[in-house]
């Protein structure tokens, strides 16, 4: 039976709201909730710029506040330059630093205003600090499976900037359907060649999805050996910039599913799964 690791992301879910901000209260009894379900791990927070994700403003009072006597479940903490990253990692409760690199120059200006040079010199000080704090980082490979603002964008694209992070230390790489593009032949032809030619790194998939493209996602995916995948439950969140008002996160309750009928092991536990889908309606019902 193969292991899936599944990583839940309330981050990713909560920080596009912006009508209202979730009380640092609610936001971590949520994450409790999910720290007793058998995630691999949690992306719960970030250390950026308040004034370009303010519903994140509140991560380390979120941290303060969570539960992590009886769990196994990680914490990944997303940062976006090397200041994020220094104050992420004078926690030790954060397991994870992720980092956001675009192979897009114009989705990389847009997402952290760096140039793509730059972005490299960033996350290779990042690896740096990650190494002096008893830290790992998930790098997030943006644009992965294609590329909607013209920049050029090809397999053979992707293979060399693979090089380029292997080479610089990346060891946990998630390839990124940013704003929905990939199709199950991109995702199969990705993972099929890059797993077998980068055996040190661990592949992940975040994938971004309508409603009705979930399973062709997932089962490409990991019929191509991926067994690492981002989601978040009922979909929710997913690249504001995305063309489509359907498209959101991969739906966690979906991947459970799929993964069941695969026989897969994920450790989650189902009542407390309920429990936390349950919490995730008090959070995302307004």
């Amino acid at each position: 039976m193969k292991k899936v690791k599944l990583i839940e992301c309330p981050r990713d879910a909560m920080q596009g709201i912006k009508s209202h901000f979730i009380p640092t209260e609610a936001k971590a009894q949520y994450i409790n909730a999910l720290l007793r379900v058998g995630f691999d791990t949690i992306d719960f927070g970030s250390f950026v710029s308040p004034k370009a994700i303010p519903q994140m403003l509140d991560t380390a009072d979120v941290l303060s506040q969570l539960d992590l006597s009886k769990t196994e479940s990680k914490l990944l903490a997303i940062v976006a330059n090397i200041r994020g990253a220094e104050d992420a990692s004078k926690f030790e409760e954060i397991n994870y630093l992720g980092y956001p690199f675009s192979i897009s120059e114009n989705f990389q200006m847009r997402n952290t205003g760096k140039t793509i040079l730059e972005s490299i010199e960033i996350l290779d000080e990042i690896l740096n600090i990650a190494a002096n704090t008893n830290k790992e980082v998930v790098a997030y490979l943006s644009m992965g499976f294609g590329n909607p603002y013209g920049d050029p964008w090809n397999v053979e694209i992707v293979s060399n900037w693979m090089e380029k992070l292997s080479n610089m230390g990346v060891k946990i790489l998630s390839l990124s359907d940013t704003v929905g593009s990939s199709t199950p032949e991109i995702i199969d032809y990705l993972f099929s060649n890059l797993i077998p030619a980068y055996t040190t790194i661990e592949f992940g998939a975040h994938l971004h999805t309508t409603p009705t493209t979930w399973f062709e996602k997932v089962d490409a995916a990991y019929k191509a050996g991926c067994n690492r995948f981002d989601g978040a439950i009922m979909g929710y969140g997913g690249c504001p910039m995305a063309k489509d008002d359907l498209t959101g996160n991969m739906p966690t309750e979906k991947l459970i599913s799929y993964f069941n009928q695969q026989k897969a092991v994920t450790n989650i536990n189902a009542m407390s799964f309920e429990s936390a889908y349950n919490e995730a309606l008090k959070i995302f019902s307004k």
